[in-house]
């Protein structure tokens, strides 16, 4: 019963998101099947996954590999993974082979733990870059002034197939004014599409979240990463 009645409160609120969506989508000129909704759960147990599930959410995005395995031990198989937090280097060996996408590739030391993982494994994973773009201290990712480098130290990596780009915009009361960080993410992936390097397919935009998805989604986005406004309303992402 109790399960029951989440699931009902989970689908509202995706009911809710679902318009929010539709309604970015048609001020872009976009189509609603551009946008996928990755929901972050880092803050609720294994049944929550299981309702995400039920209502149509296969977007499971977990920062902390630690976190995630037991949660995937009951629901890896029906749903598609992202590990969505910073990866320590020495973590690689638990996300890779485990996740469907990693999409906090931030630097060369991380690029090459990644590749040797998965050529062991004998796969190939695919990778959203991490940009700064906001330059601040407080988060990860690529500097700009780095990107163009970073490629093309990584372009030799046969087992890392960079399908994206991610960013994380600062926290503003007013979501207009990430505005200019989604779309410089948005004119780094046009760019990035122009490089002659086999593992660089990257089409997908990784931004946007709870308090500004709708113009990460005018700016572009492919991958909203959605948590406190889908599974833990009043929590922090």
């Amino acid at each position: 019963m109790e399960r029951t009645v989440e699931r009902d409160k989970l689908r509202a609120r995706l009911t809710k998101i679902e318009e929010r969506i539709e309604a970015a989508c048609k001020r872009a000129g976009r189509s609603r099947e551009e946008v996928k909704i990755v929901a972050v759960t880092k803050y609720v147990d294994a049944d929550a996954i299981g309702d995400l599930l039920s209502v149509g959410i296969d977007h499971i995005g977990e920062n902390r590999a630690q976190d995630a395995l037991p949660k995937m031990e009951r629901y890896g198989a029906e749903g598609t993974w992202h590990f969505i937090g910073h990866l320590q280097t020495n973590k690689v060996k638990d996300v890779v082979g485990k996740f469907a996408y990693i999409h906090s590739l931030d630097r060369l030391s991380l690029a090459e733990a990644i590749n040797k993982r998965a050529e062991a494994l004998g796969i190939i994973v695919p990778c959203f870059v991490q940009i700064n773009v906001s330059g601040e201290e407080t988060k990860f990712g690529l500097r700009p002034n780095d990107v163009l480098a970073f490629f093309a130290e990584t372009s030799n990596m046969k087992h890392i197939k960079v399908v994206g780009l991610m960013t994380m915009a600062p926290h503003a009361e007013n979501p207009e004014e990430t505005r200019a960080v989604f779309r410089e993410l948005r004119q780094w992936r046009d760019r990035v599409g122009q490089l002659p390097y086999d593992n660089v397919d990257a089409r997908e935009l990784s931004m946007g979240m709870s308090g500004d998805f709708e113009v990460a989604i005018e700016e572009g986005a492919t991958y909203i990463r959605l948590g406190s406004v889908l599974v833990k309303p009043e929590e922090h992402e």
